[in-house]
């Protein structure tokens, strides 16, 4: 069974990356563009131009995990800010945001109350 590491700290890092980039870019990228310490267990989560294709790089004790996902259909809802660099997540976002859902704005399905 493959675990992610147990974390609430979990960021988005706006705008597009290249997704031909690897671990040590990317944590590099974490370090220079973000300004966090990218050893510090956090989740850190890339998207790429077309949309359809994330990354995403933790860091547990023994070393880096990159976990990537491409969707067959549609794009990851991504903020595209230029005031910021990263946006905080929790793990319920994040959770929406892999199974293709726009995180900011989910849906509530309607469920009725009576069974007649």
């Amino acid at each position: 069974m493959i675990t992610v590491v147990p974390t609430d700290r979990i960021y988005l890092c706006c705008g597009a990356t290249d997704m031909r980039r690897g671990i040590n870019s990317l944590a590099l990228m974490v370090q220079q563009v973000l300004a966090l310490n990218p050893h510090t267990g956090a989740i850190f989560c890339f998207r790429g131009r077309k949309g359809h294709i994330i990354k995403i790089l933790a860091h547990d004790d023994q070393g880096f995990c990159l976990f990537t996902k491409r969707l067959s259909e549609g794009c990851f809802a991504w903020p595209t800010t230029k005031d910021q660099v990263a946006v905080s997540l929790t793990k319920a976002q994040l959770s929406l945001l892999l199974d293709g859902i726009d995180w900011r704005r989910p849906s509530k399905i309607y469920r009725p109350r009576l069974a007649g």
